[in-house]
């Protein structure tokens, strides 16, 4: 007797992007795999003028980059001052370079959910968005994550969260990091990238962005694409 046939996948998202968080191996040879960086240097310093030259002279035409926020911003509490201002100046001048779309501003952990930081960083992120086409927001892990996409979603900005973590995100547009199964050292095993993979198929936003943050960001990035039949 023959195997039923398989039901088919579900459609994936409008549009679904997959990258790494910065570039795990050579520049010349992630542009061959993926369409889409997370820069990670702006966020401990500048990049060279020449690197970020040779960024968009390499990468393939269409080729997305995000930017990681200066950390000192989150250090300062997501509140106005010269610091917090002259982080954002350099950030928006590597942006137009860059050609990126998205300004992802991860909050570090001291940055407590208490109620003075939810207006602070509400107020922040209302306000950023005005400078940038789209605004990411990573609460710290002590931070209800349906609470932070409530506080994300009245700012009109987007809260990034770990979708095998907390589940998928019901909005329009999503940004998903996934930092590895226990923390920045580990690997996700197959049965991992399979249920992202499901997660993938089944959502209800119309645009999502995976970004691997792992140290073994590269390989598992690649896996993701091959179980969605991508490559």
């Amino acid at each position: 007797m023959k195997p039923a046939p398989k039901a088919p996948e579900p459609a994936l998202a409008t549009q679904l992007t997959i990258g790494c968080a910065g570039f795990p191996v050579p520049a010349t040879r992630y542009f061959k795999e993926f369409m889409f960086v997370e820069v990670q240097e702006t966020h401990l310093a500048t990049p060279g003028t020449g690197t970020i030259k040779r960024w968009r002279r390499e990468a393939p035409k269409g080729f997305g980059f995000s930017l990681l926020a200066p950390r000192e911003i989150g250090q300062e509490g997501y509140r106005e001052g010269k610091v917090v201002e002259n982080a954002l100046k350099t950030l928006l001048t590597i942006g137009k370079e860059l050609s990126a779309a998205t300004a992802v501003f991860v909050a570090p952990p001291e940055f407590t959910p208490g109620r003075n930081n939810k207006s602070a960083v509400k107020e922040f992120l209302a306000s950023v968005k005005k400078r940038f086409e789209h605004v990411v927001w990573e609460p710290s892990p002590g931070w209800d994550p349906d609470e932070a996409a409530n506080i994300a979603e009245d700012a009109g900005v987007i809260a990034s969260r770990d979708p095998l973590a907390h589940g998928a995100l019901e909005t329009d547009m999503a940004y998903y990091r996934l930092p590895g199964p226990a923390g920045h050292k580990s690997r996700y095993e197959d049965p991992a990238i399979e249920r992202l993979a499901e997660i993938a198929r089944s959502t209800k936003n119309k645009q999502a962005t995976y970004v691997f943050t792992n140290v073994d960001m590269f390989a598992d990035a690649k896996r993701f694409k091959k179980v969605l039949k991508l490559v």
